[in-house]
């Protein structure tokens, strides 16, 4: 009997290519579709939830597949974490429903973009945070990233060479730019985000807090039909999807 799978896993982006697949190339796919056969000897092909980026970081991706083997949920998350690499672990397993799909059943999916304002710099946290060692104006950044709320047409915060692949219009439900101690946080929640647009928001955010921007120049950029106009695109290191949200129907799949 074909059973589906869901698995919901963190990982520490910082030595992959991303989450999806590539030839000859390291990505968080291919080391859990390794896993996944060093376990049950099938030729697994998962999807995921959000393509992450490389270097890009998650604590809730939510991963999908069909196996034959029967095991626990509890036996799932151990033997997988025994093959994979120390970089990634699966937090929880469950069985579903056979038409759930990990992306195109999510209705939201939320990211965090961290930044450390300090002047020195953390050995501990510089895989996960970008040093922005002058003071921030969080309160502009806060107010200039409400522009992003709502359905909008978000080419300006992608590259030119994008333009075309894919739809530019999407939703964001909520956005806020916070401080706490020396860790400057910008967390934005929707529907779907394009290749490098949350890096792109978070470079033009940044500009904002140091006086480069003005809080009206961000917004009047950020309604403009120009791709490519807001930025510089902020480094993979300070982005990390930490929740994917489904229906109801679906229980506490992506709570972690």
């Amino acid at each position: 009997m074909v059973r589906r799978l869901v698995l919901v896993v963190e990982y520490d982006g910082t030595r992959y290519h991303g989450f999806q697949l590539q030839i000859n190339a390291s990505t968080i796919q291919g080391e859990i579709e390794d896993a996944l056969y060093k376990l049950t000897a099938e030729q697994i092909r998962i999807g995921g939830a959000s393509r992450t980026d490389t270097g890009v970081h998650a604590v809730g991706q939510v991963v999908t597949f069909l196996t034959e083997a029967v095991f626990s949920s509890q036996t799932w998350v151990k033997a997988l974490n025994y093959y994979l690499p120390y970089d990634i672990a699966v937090r929880r397993a469950c069985e579903v429903d056979g038409d759930f799909n990990a992306r195109l059943c999510a209705i939201s999916r939320e990211y965090r973009y961290s930044i450390l304002n300090r002047v020195a710099r953390s050995p501990l946290r510089r895989r996960f945070v970008h040093l922005v060692s002058r003071s921030l104006d969080v309160v502009a950044m806060n107010r200039a990233c409400q522009i992003l709320v709502g359905e909008h047409d978000f080419i300006p915060f992608i590259a030119p060479g994008d333009v075309g692949k894919r739809c530019t219009v999407s939703f964001i439900e909520r956005v806020k730019v916070s401080k706490e101690g020396d860790l400057v946080t910008f967390d934005v929640a929707g529907s779907s985000f394009l290749p490098h647009q949350l890096r792109n928001a978070a470079g033009g955010l940044i500009k904002v807090g140091l006086g480069k921007l003005t809080v009206d120049d961000y917004c009047e950029m950020a309604v403009k039909r120009q791709p490519g106009v807001i930025g510089p695109m902020a480094p993979a290191c300070g982005l990390c999807l930490m929740k994917v949200k489904y229906p109801a129907s679906w229980g506490s799949i992506g709570e972690g």
